[in-house]
C-alpha cells in the first residue's frame, strides 16, 4: 500500500462524525494492509512510529515542519509560518503549499515514510534539527496535497483522526474476524502489553490464539488496573465480603503519580499510568530499586510522593507533580526527593502474578523488597466489619491522605480493568465520603463581557462511556478558573480545536468551539442531578429522540449542579482515564439513597 493510499483513508477519518463510520473505514483499511505494513499501519494511525510507552518521539517543532515545508515547496519559512498561523493548522498549509507542486500520484509506500519518520526520531547531536528537516523535506517532495496534509501533522504529534484504542481494536476484530464479537480478547491483550501493533501483526500472522498466547513482558507496561467508588464502608462490606471472600483489604490512598516499576538484571524503566516513559526523571527511584530489590525481574505497581526530609512528611498532589520533568531533574530530585509506596507486584523471577490472588502477590512484595528507604511496601490489614474500615478511613485522613482503597482478597489483577475488586473511598472536606469528577473538555463557549478577552467564556465538559467508546456532556463549567487560568485554557484548546463535532463525541449541547478530547480535569458539584440537556447516561435511542426533538420521549441525562474546577490532570490521565457513564450513574444512586 502506498502512503497516498493510507491518507485518503485519513482524510475520510478525518470527515467523519460517526464513531460506526470511523470502524467501517479502519476496517475496510485494516482489510487492505499486508502482515508486513500493519503494524505500521496502526502507529501511524496513532501519530507515531513505536508503541506509546516507547521514548521514541518524532518530536520537531512548528518551525522546523515549517522549514521543511518551505524547503520541499521553494517557499521562505516565515511564508509558510503565515499560512499556518492564519489557517491554525500545518496540514492545511501543507496542502495548499503542496498543491502547486503538483504531484498527482504518489508511489512512495508505507514503508519508506515509517522508516524516514523512525530515521527522524532516532536523530540528534550537533546538526541534528536540519537533518531531520532534510529527511522531511525529501519526503514532502514526493507527497500529493492529501498525503502532505497529513505528514506534516505526524511529527507535530497533531494527527487529527480522532481514533481511540477501542475504536482501532473495532477495526482490526471487524477486518480479521468477521465483527467485533471478539474484542474482548484483543482488548485483553492489549491490556497486558500496551501494544497496538504487535496486537494487530499477531492477529495478521497467527490469527486470534496467536494473540491469546501473548505474555506479559519485562520492560513493556501493563495497563494499570483501577478502582471503582462506593460511599461508605457499610456498602463496601455488602458489595465485597461473601464466603469466597470473607474478609477485605485496607490501604491507605495516596495523593501522588502511579509509577510501574519494571527491573531487568540491572535496568530499571518506569511509566506512567498513560504508559509514558518516566525512567529519566526518577534517578532516585532508580537508585532505590537497585539497592532494595534483589531479585532479578520484577514489576511492581505503586504511587510515588514527594518526601520532605526535615519535616518527615509527605507533600501535595501539587508538589509531587514538579518532579514530572525533563530538565533540571538531579537538582529537584534532591530537593523533593521521592518515596513510592508499593501496593501491588505483578511479575516475580520471570513469572506473570496477574491470575494470582491478592493475598498471595502481597506475600512476593515481601519477598521482591529489602528494606523501606525509597521503596515502600504500602502499610494493609485484611478487615471484616464496617467499623473496621471506617476507623482506618478515619485514621487515612487524619494523617492528610485521600482516603483508602479496599481490594478483594482473592482477586487477580485485571489489567486495564474497573470493577467492584477494587474500591476507593474517599472523604468531601466538610466531612462527608465523597469524590471529585474527572471529565474531559469538549469545547468552548465564548465569553461574554469581561471574559471576551479571554476567548472562553463556559467549558462544555464530559465523561467517558466505556461502552461505546465515547465522550458524552455531563456539564458546562464556568468558575473554578482564575482570570490567567481562563486565558490559558483558551491558548490549549485552540491547539487542538476541531472544524466539527468530533466523531467520539456525543452532545446536544452545541458550543462555539470545538475540541478534540484530549485535557482532563478535576471537577467538584454539589450534586449530580437528571438533565434533558445532558447525553451522559442516555441510550442511544433517547440520544435520537432528543436530537430529533422528541417531546414525547423526552429522554433524561445525567449533569453535574454547581461545577467547579479544581485541577488539571491530563499529565496522568488519558481521556479514557476520565469518570466514566456506569461509575457517575452508581454515584447519582447513592446519592439519592442517601
Amino acid at each position: 500500500m502506498t502512503f497516498a493510499e493510507l491518507t485518503t483513508y485519513f482524510e475520510k477519518m478525518e470527515e467523519t462524525s460517526s464513531r460506526l463510520s470511523l470502524i467501517e473505514i479502519l476496517s475496510d483499511l485494516f482489510k487492505q494492509a499486508h502482515k508486513d505494513e500493519i503494524e505500521k499501519i496502526v502507529y501511524l494511525s496513532q501519530g507515531r512510529v513505536a508503541p506509546f510507552y516507547a521514548p521514541i518521539e518524532i518530536g520537531m517543532a512548528d518551525k522546523n515542519v515549517a522549514a521543511a515545508l518551505g524547503f520541499a515547496c521553494g517557499e521562505e519559512k516565515e511564508k509558510v509560518l503565515q499560512l499556518y498561523n492564519k489557517l491554525g493548522d500545518m496540514g492545511l498549509a501543507a496542502k495548499q503549499l503542496s498543491e502547486k507542486f503538483k504531484v498527482k500520484s504518489s508511489k512512495l509506500s508505507i514503508k519508506e515514510v515509517f522508516d524516514t519518520l523512525t530515521e527522524i526520531a532516532h536523530t540528534g547531536g550537533e546538526g541534528s534539527v536540519d537533518k531531520k528537516q532534510k529527511l522531511l523535506a525529501e519526503l514532502l517532495k514526493q507527497c500529493d496535497s492529501t498525503a502532505a496534509k497529513h505528514l506534516v501533522r505526524i511529527p507535530l504529534g497533531n494527527n487529527r483522526l480522532g481514533i481511540g484504542d477501542p475504536t482501532i481494536l473495532d477495526g482490526l476484530a471487524t477486518a480479521k474476524l468477521g465483527d467485533k464479537s471478539n474484542r474482548k480478547q484483543l482488548e485483553k491483550a492489549y491490556n497486558e502489553t500496551s501494544d497496538l501493533g504487535l496486537i494487530a501483526q499477531t492477529l495478521w500472522e497467527g490469527g486470534l490464539e496467536a494473540v491469546k498466547k501473548l505474555q506479559v513482558h519485562v520492560g513493556r507496561p501493563i495497563r494499570s488496573e483501577l478502582c471503582e467508588r462506593l460511599p461508605n464502608p457499610v456498602k463496601v462490606i455488602e458489595k465485597m465480603v461473601d464466603e469466597k471472600n470473607p474478609g477485605v483489604h485496607v490501604t491507605p490512598k495516596y495523593d501522588g503519580f502511579r509509577v510501574q516499576i519494571h527491573k531487568n538484571g540491572d535496568k530499571v524503566e518506569m511509566f506512567s499510568r498513560n504508559l509514558e516513559d518516566m525512567t529519566h526523571m526518577f534517578p532516585d527511584l532508580i537508585e532505590g530499586v537497585r539497592k532494595q530489590v534483589k531479585v532479578k525481574s520484577v514489576i511492581l505497581d505503586s504511587e510515588a510522593l514527594a518526601y520532605q526530609p526535615e519535616s518527615e512528611e509527605f507533600l501535595p498532589f501539587q508538589e509531587t507533580t514538579k518532579r514530572r520533568r525533563k530538565h533540571n531533574i538531579e537538582e529537584v530530585s534532591k530537593s523533593l526527593p521521592l518515596r513510592a509506596f508499593v501496593f501491588d507486584i505483578l511479575y516475580y523471577d520471570g513469572k506473570s502474578l496477574l491470575d494470582t490472588p491478592l493475598l498471595e502477590r502481597l506475600e512476593y512484595i515481601k519477598k521482591a523488597i529489602h528494606g523501606d528507604e525509597v521503596l515502600i511496601p504500602a502499610p494493609g490489614k485484611v478487615l471484616h466489619k464496617a467499623s473496621e474500615v471506617q476507623t482506618m478511613l478515619e485514621d487515612s485522613i487524619s494523617k492528610g491522605l485521600e482516603g483508602v482503597v479496599v481490594k478483594r482478597t482473592d482477586s487477580a489483577y485485571q489489567a486495564g480493568g474497573r470493577n467492584f475488586n477494587w474500591v476507593k473511598l474517599k472523604r468531601h472536606a466538610a466531612g462527608e465520603l465523597h469524590d471529585t469528577i474527572d471529565c474531559v473538555i469538549l469545547g468552548y463557549i465564548i465569553g461574554k463581557g469581561k471574559r471576551t478577552a479571554f476567548g472562553a467564556g463556559a467549558l462544555l465538559v464530559g465523561v467517558y462511556d466505556e461502552k461505546n467508546d465515547e465522550f458524552v456532556s455531563v456539564s458546562k463549567i464556568g468558575t473554578g478558573l482564575t482570570d490567567i487560568e481562563w486565558q490559558e485554557i483558551h491558548k490549549r484548546a485552540d491547539k487542538i480545536k476541531v472544524e466539527h463535532k468530533p466523531a467520539r463525541v456525543n452532545s446536544l449541547i452545541i458550543p462555539s468551539v470545538w475540541v478534540r478530547p484530549e485535557i482532563v480535569i478535576e471537577v467538584l458539584a454539589d450534586e449530580i442531578t437528571r438533565s434533558p440537556l445532558h447525553t451522559a447516561g442516555m441510550s442511544q435511542n433517547e440520544k435520537t429522540a432528543a436530537k430529533e426533538d422528541k417531546v414525547e420521549e423526552r429522554p433524561t441525562g445525567y449533569a453535574l449542579r454547581f461545577p467547579r474546577l479544581v485541577s488539571f490532570r491530563d499529565r496522568d490521565k488519558k481521556p479514557e482515564d476520565a469518570t466514566s457513564v456506569k461509575e457517575l450513574i452508581e454515584m447519582y444512586n447513592e446519592q439519592e439513597k442517601k
